[in-house]
């Protein structure tokens, strides 16, 4: 779980961190702890502070996903975060380690996506269907070893599970995905799918703040990618 040293930033409206792979962002009903349950206790325990902890989750990333995850301290924070998520204003890149190589190096995915509550699955289609939403995103083709090839994701939209659904619609699941069509599972079970980096206007300040977060120390296969892309 959360340790001190996850922390990418940090001020009086924001705290960023880099999440480990199988952390809950928010419990779930089954009552297990989240990443914001530790981060809220860590920020009682430093600051000392006698009452309740303020901490929202602006954005999401899937339990076997690594990466940066923002939240903010103050509602006001929130608040303004929330407005430039809802205008597409913060640019999330994610890198995914992918089974197979895109006929195209580069380009974009628009698909429609439904969720399927039954499976925790989403089913992907070329054309609108029925309650199915539009999913955009740009990838391109970053780099490559003997077997897997890393590719840097834009996200534009954020539907459930769209990276996953969409790179596995073109034939490209990402390592460790079983539910999208991988070969096998990770050491873990996790999937070598990392939200990289987020850029943004800060909600008060209003400058521009770039967040990148380091991929796992343990997995040699992300450390030699990062290492390439140095």
């Amino acid at each position: 779980m959360f340790k001190p040293e996850d922390i990418l930033y940090e001020d009086n409206h924001l705290i960023a961190v880099n999440k480990h792979t199988g952390d809950l962002v928010q419990s779930d009903p089954d009552g297990t702890t989240s990443l914001e349950d530790e981060v809220k206790a860590y920020i009682k325990r430093r600051d000392n502070k006698p009452g309740a902890v303020f901490l929202g989750v602006i954005h999401r990333i899937d339990r076997p996903v690594s990466g940066v995850v923002l939240f903010a301290k103050t509602s006001k924070a929130l608040t303004r975060m929330n407005e430039a998520v809802r205008l597409r204003k913060i640019d999330k890149r994610y890198w995914a380690i992918t089974e197979e190589r895109p006929e195209d190096e580069g380009g974009e995915l628009r698909h429609w996506i439904a969720r399927d509550g039954k499976t925790n699955k989403s089913h992907v289609y070329q054309k609108p269907k029925g309650d199915a939403q539009e999913a955009l995103l740009n990838y391109q083709l970053i780099g490559a070893s003997t077997n897997y090839t890393l590719l840097e994701i834009h996200l534009i939209t954020g539907r459930h599970h769209q990276i996953r659904a969409q790179l596995a619609r073109i034939g490209c699941p990402i390592k460790g995905d079983l539910k999208y069509g991988a070969s096998r599972s990770n050491k873990g079970g996790g999937i070598s799918l990392h939200s990289r980096s987020v850029r943004f206007e800060h909600p008060t300040l209003k400058e521009e703040i770039f967040i990148e977060a380091p991929v796992p120390r343990e997995d040699n296969l992300w450390q030699f990618f990062e290492e390439s892309q140095a």
